[in-house]
């Protein structure tokens, strides 16, 4: 009997000890991310007019921002570079990745993921900076371009719109699409490939059907880590983008610090957040479909 009653207060001891681990991190998360995650979509349900700031729960956000066509207008841009710039960014990370993980001896792996690092090395806003040296109208593209003859007058479809943001994003955020997939690619038993060939398949079959399934938990995860943060960037299309490469996060941006609206600016972020969440699930809905079906 006396054995019988201590356990129960072993477990409850050790829950106790579990809960206790865990409340710290939990709190944290709970201030640093809830927290502000609430106040803005409190602070999208109020209206302000210049100081004056009406607390008062209204609609009034939404129906504006989902009836006036410019911020339509940003919100369908914005979601179009985002799938651009996690399109080009993951077809050409995967390739990198795959070299990596199945043509660099071991000994020299390392050395190739020190490299792919090294554009972290340099601030964020200098690589930006540089893209406009490089995609300029008297750039360094356009003047090797017309130095060599391949064309006769500067490209001008290169700098100041959406294509600039794209191919700036997509440098930016290469590594963090080629880590993940490397690290899938890598945990991938080589004997299960060696299995496809003797059982007659090809290499290009065996990559379709073997590799790039086990591989998906890393491409899944490169499409989200570029996706979700590419679609709130507004650094980027300020400096590159020009009129035309302005994203929704501009227009956040310019709601809360130039027309002093609060509100609107936290409504907009508001359904930004649930844009970019509805498009994450049908990828993953859409993920899980494909593999099912390669089973």
């Amino acid at each position: 009997m006396t054995e019988t009653k201590a356990r129960p207060r072993l477990g409850r001891s050790e829950a106790t000890q579990g809960y206790f681990l865990v409340a710290p991190p939990f709190l944290y998360a709970l201030l640093l991310l809830a927290a502000p995650l609430a106040a803005i979509v409190l602070f999208s349900f109020w209206t302000q007019d210049y100081l004056t700031l009406d607390t008062t729960l209204t609609l009034k956000n939404y129906r504006e921002a989902l009836s006036d066509p410019l911020y339509g207008e940003l919100l369908l841009r914005s979601l179009v570079i985002s799938l651009a710039v996690t399109a080009a960014t993951v077809l050409t990370a995967f390739p990198i990745a795959y070299f990596i993980s199945f043509s660099v001896p071991p000994s020299r792996k390392s050395m190739w993921i020190f490299l792919i690092t090294i554009p972290f090395w340099s601030s964020y806003l200098m690589r930006v900076f540089l893209w406009k040296v490089i995609l300029g109208y008297n750039g360094v593209l356009n003047t090797t371009l017309t130095g060599l003859g391949i064309i006769d007058e500067p490209l001008s479809f290169i700098l100041y719109n959406a294509n600039a943001v794209v191919i700036t994003l997509a440098h930016a955020y290469a590594p963090f699409a080629i880590l993940p997939i490397y690290v899938a690619l890598e945990k991938i038993d080589r004997s299960l490939l060696e299995a496809s060939r003797d059982l007659g398949e090809s290499r290009v079959m065996t990559f379709l059907r073997v590799t790039l399934p086990l591989a998906m938990p890393g491409v899944v995860a490169a499409v989200l880590i570029v996706f979700i943060p590419t679609i709130g960037d507004y650094v980027t299309p300020r400096l590159v983008g020009g009129p035309n490469g302005l994203m929704i996060a501009n227009m956040i941006q310019t709601q809360f610090l130039k027309l002093n609206n609060a509100p609107m600016g936290a409504a907009l972020a508001v359904l930004a957040m649930a844009m970019v969440t509805a498009v994450s699930l049908i990828f993953l809905f859409l993920n899980r479909r494909y593999l099912k079906g390669q089973k």
